[in-house]
């Protein structure tokens, strides 16, 4: 069998079939039998071995949910039978540290630990951190092999190593709301940007330029290849796939492109190589993605300008996320085209057994820094949803968003970047892959969003209606911005808190005499569904509003409007 197959495993269920793939001899014909608790065979294949790799494959029948079974594959006198087999879904949980981070490092990890032993049919899997120039046809190295849940041995075995938090709570979380046994398939490498998670294809269709410094790839053994080098845009002895790397927005010292220096992970493409590649053929349900945030806001590692060594040291790429920095305004072509690119590759691979419109759910940025004027965060929290502030739209379709700018953590050990709360992240995970995933057409999974607004030139007012109820937890004078000024207003007001650090509705306004200014638009009323915001300093051309444009907007869980579900409104712009 393939490296991913193994005692305890869960495989998809029906409606679909799941595929099972494996190595042997070129021309041999392989027998897989599948077995029942008392040694019924309930269903037999064939495959034959084939080149170039000599590797066979079949597709099983669609089963119901449920097991033990035993899979059995069997060439000539040999054969290997694994045992513990149940049918349920199986869920992809890929992406940086945010999604490496273990249930030892969330928030009540001692409860979350002990309670392991409650959900033996919640299988784990996580495979080791690689890289790869091409494309691999099987996982190199797993870091987990197919296990039942226990505290100690693998869902707190170490910090950003195994086994993830939020797939676990997520994966927990659907097996109390669905009753099925449910797999959970951890892929992930911290600080990491998307670019290295993508395949040469995405890389294209975004039309993403190639560097011009020099690249180091390491093989199998972890030894360094050549160094490869770019003149003027052209690449030799190397795919295209790895020709691509965009500058760092990093303020480096050295007037050198960083990518000169760096190696490993970050590099495009090497991560869908050796990491993405190699499960295509595996039958998914789903898929949840945690990824982001910039490497170098780390509390591991000196803030730019960056030195060499901590450009190339291990903890950089380790620790944080990635694309706030990073080819930020791509994201809103890198991420869509990833999801479809995945999708299809999904698709293909498992011979048309996982759905063409694959259900991805993936965390909207959470915060780092408090009192921050740059604005990369909430750009990337806006890209992250293909610039239209809600999914599933029509260029994200089957796509669901929990949104984790409301749990920021400032005392977090592991670096603010880094929040502990992941229990609230899985539940909205939750929520929308009922509702996407599993169609549950009357379950709310998303928070209040802006349907429409209304200008009250001689009132100085704007009217905006929301698509739900609301709830007003702060009235934050700074959460709406129309690039006006406004006062406080008197309810529902932060109580002994008057810092910028927040950022409320904001209004864009013009006029000739001045350029167009983003300033404040405080919130004077808050109805069922309405928000009315003062223009004070804003009478003439509103030409914009923005709503919690900030890199940490909010105290915890206390951002200006919330549905009664408790579900925050997402930034807009």
């Amino acid at each position: 069998f393939a490296s991913y197959y193994g005692d305890h495993m869960v495989l998809q269920k029906k409606p679909s079939g799941a595929v099972v793939w494996g190595h042997g001899e070129l021309g041999a014909m392989v027998t897989v039998t599948l077995s029942g608790a008392s040694g019924l065979i309930i269903m037999e294949k064939t495959a034959q071995v084939k080149g170039p790799s000599g590797t066979w494959t079949t597709v099983l029948d669609p089963m119901d949910q449920g097991g033990p079974y035993a899979l059995t594959a069997e060439q000539g006198l040999e054969n290997v039978t694994l045992r513990d087999i149940y049918f349920g879904d199986v869920w992809l949980c890929s992406g940086q540290s945010n999604m490496a981070m273990t249930v030892l490092q969330v928030a009540n990890a001692s409860q979350e630990l002990a309670a392991a032993a409650r959900y033996p049919y919640v299988r784990i899997f996580a495979a080791a951190p690689a890289r790869s120039h091409v494309e691999l046809e099987d996982l190199e190295q797993i870091d987990l092999p197919w296990s039942i849940p226990t505290a100690a041995e693998n869902l707190g075995h170490g910090n950003f190593t195994y086994f993830s938090a939020v797939c676990w709570l997520l994966g927990r979380s659907l097996y109390e709301a669905l009753g099925s046994p449910i797999g959970l398939v951890e892929v992930a490498w911290g600080g990491t940007p998307i670019e290295a998670w993508s395949s040469r294809r995405v890389l294209q269709a975004c039309g993403l330029p190639e560097d011009t410094g020099r690249h180091i790839w390491v093989d199998k053994g972890g030894r360094e290849g050549p160094q490869i080098s770019f003149q003027h845009g052209s690449c030799f002895n190397l795919k295209l796939a790895l020709c691509f790397a965009s500058s760092l927005n990093l303020a480096l010292s050295s007037s050198t492109s960083p990518y000169q220096h760096l190696s490993g992970p970050q590099t495009p493409s090497v991560l869908w190589n050796a990491m993405i590649h190699p499960l295509l053929n595996m039958t998914l349900r789903g898929v949840a993605w945690y990824q982001g945030e910039p490497p170098f806001l780390s509390p591991r590692v000196q803030q730019p300008p960056l030195s060499h060594q901590a450009l190339t040291s291990p903890s950089f790429w380790g620790t944080g996320e990635a694309n706030a920095f990073l080819n930020t305004d791509q994201y809103n072509c890198t991420f869509p085209a990833l999801i479809a690119d995945w999708r299809r590759a999904f698709h293909t691979g498992s011979a048309g057994q996982t759905e063409p419109l694959l259900p991805f759910g993936f965390v909207q940025l959470s915060t780092y820094r408090r009192r921050s004027a740059d604005d990369s965060f909430p750009r990337l929290r806006w890209h992250q949803t293909a610039d239209l502030g809600v999914v599933p739209n029509a260029r994200m379709p089957s796509t669901f968003m929990a949104v984790a700018m409301d749990l920021g953590d400032e005392q977090s050990p592991y670096g603010s970047i880094h929040p502990r709360d992941k229990q609230n992240v899985a539940h909205r995970l939750l929520l929308g892959a009922r509702a996407v995933a599993y169609g549950d057409k009357d379950l709310v999974f998303q928070g209040p969003y802006p349907t429409r607004a209304i200008l009250e030139v001689t009132r100085g007012l704007l009217n905006i209606t929301y698509s739900q109820e609301l709830i007003c937890r702060q009235r934050d004078a700074q959460a709406f911005e129309v690039r006006s000024g406004i006062s406080s207003p008197k309810r529902c007001e932060r109580e002994g808190n008057t810092d910028g650090g927040f950022s409320p509705p904001q209004v864009c306004c013009s006029s000739q005499a001045s350029p167009c200014q983003w300033l404040p638009a405080p919130v004077v009323a808050v109805g069922s569904r309405t928000v009315t915001l003062a223009l004070s300093g804003c009478r003439m051309l509103v030409l914009g509003l923005r709503y919690a444009w900030a890199e940490w907007p909010c105290e915890y869980q206390a951002c200006s409007l919330y549905n009664p579900q408790g579900l925050p409104a997402p930034p807009f712009l």
